[in-house]
């Protein structure tokens, strides 16, 4: 099944964002190369492509596991939650429907 991860970023992260975003991606690649991934990116915090020194306001996973379980411990050991990026992280089960 899909979930949805949200995960909101605490105020002031940037720089530890920066510094785990390796880590954070490999994960991330590790699920798409298995075909589990269906989208992943951050949220800006104004309207832009590259919000520079704003930063950004959490991210986006949306992707496929076993169980909201699985799910939910796979979001707690993303690199950005162990390096106190995200304040909070809210998964729920998932359904696409378009495209």
């Amino acid at each position: 099944m899909n979930y949805f991860i949200h995960g909101i970023d605490r105020e002031g992260s940037l720089a530890q964002r920066l510094a785990s975003r390796p880590a954070h991606l490999a994960r991330l690649e590790a699920l798409r190369d298995q075909g589990r991934l269906l989208l992943a990116g951050p949220l800006p915090s104004i309207d832009a492509e590259d919000p520079g020194p704003a930063g950004f306001s959490g991210s986006i996973i949306v992707a496929q596991f076993d169980s909201l379980d699985d799910a939910r411990a796979w979001a707690d050991a993303d690199p950005y939650l162990a390096a106190g990026v995200y304040s909070e992280v809210v998964v729920r089960p998932f359904r696409k429907v378009l495209p």
